[in-house]
């Protein structure tokens, strides 16, 4: 294993020092990946809302409680081997060694196909089984529906690892619209068919299975384009001195790479399958009826977790471009460099996280009124908004985990994040099951749980963040700065809305949707205007074309 520590060490060694200012700024460095995320995102919700008119709240229940085991196994198959692929592949084509780089996909490609038909086919044969623990055996229908997306994604995340490593950010983006947008034109119409045939458990499986042709299509375009990359290939000259690495060594190295990652995107996905299996359990054994646990259960899951998934774009985004600038700064021994990303990084993910925390929580109920009235009833939005509310207070602090955890996994790392996330899962399930099972409580129990779960991994993550890179926490800085500017913009947005709206039951659409607009736009400039007076934004942390847009 030192062999493979050693040559870890080297391939994250920068093969450029010069930078430029793009590269330089973490807002800069919210690519082209970030901007297509948060488009899925959007796409998704939107996608969400005719879903939902098709299938019904109950439809929505069964749809949302498949998705947490697919995400487990989706995750433990295809979670750490992309970047795997990645950092390998890059590192051969630097030195240019294409042979190697070919070797390396063509091993990975063999790894992730067996273990997408393995996932595909544990899915298939245990679908009846995961059907029986979540206690809603309409959902049988779904895994079954969406099984043969493990394998396509399995298979598309090879494509996707070989051209990160070429640099090539692209054809990643663009699959990732195909998948959403194939949803919109295929699923709905498979809900469609699916309800008329046989009722909610169809409806909800057609859902599932057009999403499986979407990834399907997705997969196309990205052989197409590994064509591509392949070919450009041919134009890197091989060195003459290269030694071609043994089969067992690439591998070896793809697993050495790839299994702490996996681990350690596991925690969340597994949260999740439990939170499938224990929300309506324990609703139900609380005296709930059946129908009424699912729905509320789907209510959760559905609106309320989709909207706040939305502003987490970014900070997905931010750990990505955290972790190979942190790494480059270490392996230059540039220490204070290291310590001034650190403090840049949690600065962004607070000077995101506050604002989208705080005007999710404020516009809840309008949002969803917005979103999904006529999908639900006004008592079930209502129920949606309380749990929104509390829920978007999770996004400040998912912001910081994913930012602390970049920092981390940039500086070698990246087993803390995982164990701090154990934790905070561990403690999520107790609360869940302490107080969901409370009547008068029950789903609203999740939420909190939620946040204890993200506040035990972020306490430990920044006391290692500045433990490993020489940070020392600026209060002022971090919380403080961002807090105040969070906290002007939400006096303003609960006036506007309060005084000039009311209640979103009682208004049309096109109120709903002004009063909305108006609240976000009066919201941005407030808080953009006194994030730049007080400096939580600092101007030379911004991209050159922002800061000369701002003079």
């Amino acid at each position: 294993m030192g062999e493979t520590a050693l040559w870890l060490q080297r391939a994250v060694s920068p093969t450029k020092k010069a930078m430029t200012q793009k590269q330089k700024t973490l807002v800069g460095g919210v690519s082209i990946l970030g901007i297509a995320g948060i488009i899925c995102k959007v796409v998704g919700v939107l996608y969400r809302i005719p879903l939902a008119h098709l299938i019904g709240p109950d439809g929505m229940g069964v749809y949302h409680k498949v998705y947490p085991a697919y995400n487990l196994l989706l995750t433990i198959s295809s979670a750490g081997l992309p970047v795997a692929i990645s950092r390998m592949v890059a590192h051969y084509v630097t030195r240019e060694d294409p042979r190697n780089a070919r070797r390396i996909f063509s091993m990975a490609m063999r790894m992730l196909l067996a273990l997408g038909l393995l996932t595909m086919l544990l899915m298939l044969l245990f679908s009846g089984r995961l059907a029986a623990w979540q206690g809603t055996q309409e959902t049988k229908a779904g895994y079954m529906a969406i099984a043969p997306s493990l394998f396509f994604v399995c298979v598309m995340s090879a494509f996707r690892g070989f051209l990160q490593g070429q640099r090539n950010m692209v054809p990643t983006a663009v699959s990732q619209l195909i998948e959403q947008i194939g949803r919109v034109f295929i699923a709905l119409p498979f809900a469609y068919w699916g309800m008329r045939r046989g009722g909610v458990a169809l409806g909800a499986a057609g859902a599932l299975a057009g999403g499986t042709i979407a990834e399907g299509a997705a997969l196309l375009y990205m052989l197409l384009q590994h064509r591509k990359a392949d070919q450009a290939l041919d134009f890197v000259p091989q060195r003459e001195d290269g030694e071609t690495l043994a089969g067992r060594v690439i591998a070896r190295r793809l697993v050495y790479i790839s299994i702490p990652i996996t681990l350690g995107a596991c925690i969340v996905p597994l949260a999740g399958f439990i939170d499938s299996i224990m929300l309506t359990q324990l609703m139900e054994g609380a005296g709930m009826a059946a129908e009424d646990a699912l729905v509320r259960y789907g209510s959760y899951a559905g609106p309320v977790l989709t909207l706040i998934n939305v502003p987490t774009a970014l900070a997905m985004a931010m750990s990505t471009n955290l972790v190979p600038d942190i790494a480059a700064g270490l392996a230059r021994g540039e220490k204070e460099y290291v310590a001034k990303e650190a403090g840049v990084g949690l600065r962004m993910a607070a000077v995101i996280g506050f604002p989208c925390s705080i005007g999710m929580s404020l516009l809840a109920q309008p949002i969803l009124y917005l979103c999904y009235r006529g999908c639900y009833t006004g008592p079930q939005l209502d129920v949606a908004a309380e749990l929104l509310t509390i829920s978007s207070l999770t996004i400040v602090l998912f912001t910081m985990v994913q930012a602390t955890s970049g920092i981390l996994q940039g500086a070698g790392k990246q087993r803390i994040p995982m164990y701090t996330l154990v934790l905070g899962v561990a403690l999520k399930i107790a609360l869940n099951y302490t107080l969901v099972r409370i009547p008068g409580v029950d789903i609203h129990g999740a939420p909190w749980a939620s946040l204890l779960c993200y506040t035990a991994s972020m306490i430990p993550n920044l006391y290692y963040v500045s433990k490993y890179t020489g940070y020392r926490f600026n209060v002022l800085d971090v919380v403080v700065k961002p807090f105040f500017c969070a906290a002007v913009m939400g006096g303003a947005v609960y006036g506007i809305w309060t005084l000039g709206f009311g209640y979103p039951g009682h208004l049309n659409g096109f109120r709903l949707t002004a009063g909305i607009l108006l609240c976000v736009a009066v919201g941005a400039l407030i808080y953009g205007f006194l994030a730049l007076k007080t400096k939580a934004i600092d101007k030379n942390d911004l991209p050159a074309k922002i800061r000369r847009f701002i003079k």
